[in-house]
């Protein structure tokens, strides 16, 4: 954020001296008055009445002017965002240097609800005039850009380059050898994407209910939340995009466009921007569905889908919480799990050359400072823990990783606390009683999972290996199930969501190799494998 200011007007006025007493004045003051007089009289024969009256007039303006001028100071105010599509994620155009994110001095009473609510006011946020003779409902009715005609190598060309631009050719490559990854996960990769391609509906939807529609299909597992159909589309969306598949290029093309088309579609125009919080999925289905539109957006440069996005971005940040976070509904006090889609989205954008109101970046460190313990090493869900327990580090993994994107440094304490407490822990299962019972709480792995590759080094050698071969090794290989995965009694969902739930989970997590550039290796990374 920037700042310019004029340099107030000083007032100046002139300075009261007495004159001199007259030299040998006579005591009754006679004399005096009697030379002044002359005086006086002298000056007014000498010099002309028109030059006095000159005079007399110009001073009363200087004085009238300096009392009438008041003293002020203007501000213009501005927002930056990127200047072309495809800035880092990690770089986002955003100055938290003079911004105070210290807990210590974020006490109710010096935070007021007032200014707080002044901080998200929707109508301050600046916005692009993306299309000015387009509206919004035109743009979600019209099909996307077509790409009928073109080779793929002229496609691979188009897509933007920033923190998405691991997921493609010879960059995919090194970095998965580069980061742990082996032949065997990424053969689990396209195994899952097989099992995705084969359980989408007709109008190009997935639904946490798997085993709705034609076609053999698998009928084990299925999730609860049948009407939340944009979330399950978005996260499914998610692993394609997530290995580089796009609607412009790649494999999978056309499943990646029937799924956004259904997005695009199922989405509801609002005075605050673009919302998929449907029923059933509420915030949760809107800050996926986000990420998608922003990651598509970035990786292809369609313009069609520039405005949808960005208008998915204005609705994040209308239904934030004046404290700073986001939960279910519209300004809902916040959770930390919603918290960390809602943030993805929003890093999602700035990637993309969208604009994101640097205030809503400033309240979410707020909300994190609240639920938080031990300088940001610990998070709870609601309000930070009273005590440590392994029922904390899902939440911990979600405060961490949206603190590494919103700035902080790997030798931070509060992360270097975090991860080697989730290190100690090591990925789930990791306790007998799971093991037996065939569980897994993969909403933590998957946060923990992106933590540890962002920290590097030997805590995430030592993670990497046991979460890696534990999905390879788990994933269903017969029957309609093949290619997919499901741990029951799991953590954040796992029954709700079913099997297509925690199969979208366990592919996002085999793809951390190359999903984003690494936050604090980026630099060693690229003077290895330099960025065409």
């Amino acid at each position: 954020m920037r700042s310019m200011s004029s340099s107030p007007v000083t007032k100046r006025r002139p300075t009261n001296v007495a004159p001199p007493p007259p030299v040998n004045a006579s005591p009754d003051g006679d004399d005096e008055a009697d030379d002044d007089a002359s005086q006086r009289f002298m000056l007014f024969n000498v010099v002309p009445s028109w030059m006095v009256s000159l005079v007399t007039h110009v001073l009363l303006v200087v004085m009238l002017a300096l009392f009438i001028m008041p003293s002020h100071e203007e501000k213009t105010v501005s927002f930056d965002a990127a200047d072309v599509a495809g800035d880092q994620l990690d770089a986002p155009s955003i100055d938290f240097s003079e911004m105070d994110l210290d807990s210590s001095t974020l006490e109710d009473s010096e935070f007021t609800d007032t200014e707080a609510m002044k901080l998200i006011d929707p109508t301050e946020t600046p916005m692009l005039d993306l299309t000015p003779t387009t509206s919004l409902s035109d743009l979600l009715a019209s099909p996307l850009e077509s790409v009928t005609g073109q080779s793929e190598g002229a496609l691979a060309s188009t897509a933007t380059s920033g923190a998405t631009s691991g997921r493609t050719g010879e960059q995919r490559e090194r970095m998965l050898k580069k980061y742990g990854g082996t032949p065997e996960s990424e053969n689990a990769v396209m195994l899952a994407l097989e099992w995705l391609v084969k359980h989408q509906l007709a109008d190009g939807s997935w639904s946490f209910d798997h085993t709705i529609g034609p076609g053999p299909r698998s009928m084990k597992d299925p999730g609860e939340l049948r009407l939340a159909q944009c979330g399950a589309t978005g996260l499914a969306l998610l692993c394609f995009l997530g290995n580089g598949q796009t609607h412009k290029q790649g494999q999978y093309k056309d499943v990646v466009r029937r799924g956004l088309e259904f997005l695009l579609s199922h989405g509801t125009p609002t005075p605050n921007g673009l919302s998929f919080s449907e029923a059933g999925g509420t915030m949760y289905s809107h800050g996926i569905c986000a990420i998608v539109l922003c990651e598509s957006f970035a990786m292809t440069d369609d313009p069609s889908l520039r405005q949808p996005a960005q208008e998915a971005v204005r609705y994040i940040e209308y239904c934030q919480h004046r404290l700073g976070g986001w939960r279910y509904e519209p300004h809902q006090p916040g959770d930390t799990s919603v918290v960390g889609w809602q943030l993805m989205a929003l890093k999602s954008a700035v990637n993309s050359g969208l604009q994101v109101n640097p205030n809503t970046f400033k309240m979410a460190e707020r909300f994190l400072d609240s639920v938080s313990t031990q300088y940001g090493a610990f998070y709870g869900y609601l309000e930070p823990p009273e005590e440590l327990t392994r029922a904390f580090r899902g939440r911990t993994a979600v405060g961490i990783l949206s603190r590494m994107y919103l700035g902080w440094d790997r030798d931070r304490q509060g992360v270097i606390d975090g991860v080697r407490w989730m290190s100690d822990l090591g990925p789930a299962p990791d306790t007998a009683r799971d093991k037996a019972e065939n569980s897994c709480n993969m909403y933590y792995n998957y946060y923990a999972t992106q933590v540890m590759m962002q920290y590097g080094g030997p805590p995430w050698e030592k993670w990497n290996k046991v979460m890696r071969d534990f999905l390879v090794e788990t994933q269903d290989q017969t029957g309609q199930e093949k290619g997919s995965w499901y741990w029951p009694r799991g953590e954040m969902g796992a029954e709700k969501g079913g099997r297509l739930y925690c199969t979208c989970l366990a592919t996002l997590t085999l793809e951390v190799y190359y999903r984003y550039l690494p936050l604090y290796d980026k630099k060693s990374f690229e003077e290895a494998f330099p960025l065409d």
